[in-house]
């Protein structure tokens, strides 16, 4: 008798999940509607500390490298966990760079490239003015995204990682952002 209400159960569950599918596949969920590639940073939250990606939608001294980022669609790097660092150049440093170059980059065919170079400003971790000046006294590089490995120089109360100054530290809640006052590019 239980051998024959367990067989009934499971062919009234396959039964029932099979007119289930057949019926969600023919209607969108209204969930999926609003669904977006970008994951974590569509997410709205205005309770929360700020991540590294709304501290740079926010500022607006970033609105080029904002806009890299979008353009590269990786949106969703700066909202992870991290911890991460990211070396925030800001819009006189995208502006110092030659004519054209970041219209170039913008440019849907230069996504790998722009994804690179932006790639480049980021390192896992936790890198602070403090700790980037333990890094250079012990004479350490910083490890970045693309693999590279980072100066880390102290001039007086300047520091500088791969050549760009350090203007602005920003702790949030995923990370440090180190606004400088440079692009770091791929050596040629």
């Amino acid at each position: 008798m239980i051998h024959k209400l367990i067989i009934f159960s499971v062919a009234a569950m396959m039964i029932f999940t099979c007119s289930t599918d057949e019926k969600a596949s023919t209607q969108e969920p209204s969930s999926f509607a609003n669904n977006t590639p970008k994951g974590q940073a569509s997410v709205v939250d205005n309770v929360s500390a700020k991540n590294i990606l709304q501290v740079a939608v926010g500022s607006k001294d970033h609105t080029t490298l904002v806009a890299a980022v979008q353009a590269a669609e990786i949106e969703h790097i700066l909202v992870n966990a991290g911890p991460i660092t990211v070396f925030a150049p800001n819009n006189a440093a995208f502006a110092a760079l030659p004519d054209g170059t970041v219209e170039n980059l913008l440019k849907p065919e230069n996504k790998a490239m722009l994804v690179d170079i932006l790639t480049r400003h980021a390192a896992p971790g936790t890198y602070d003015v403090k700790q980037l000046k333990k890094e250079a006294k012990k004479k350490r590089k910083v490890y970045t995204a693309t693999g590279d490995y980072f100066d880390v120089v102290v001039k007086g109360d300047d520091i500088y990682v791969a050549g760009a100054k350090i203007l602005a530290t920003i702790a949030t809640s995923n990370g440090i952002i180190n606004v400088v006052d440079k692009v770091i590019l791929p050596a040629k």
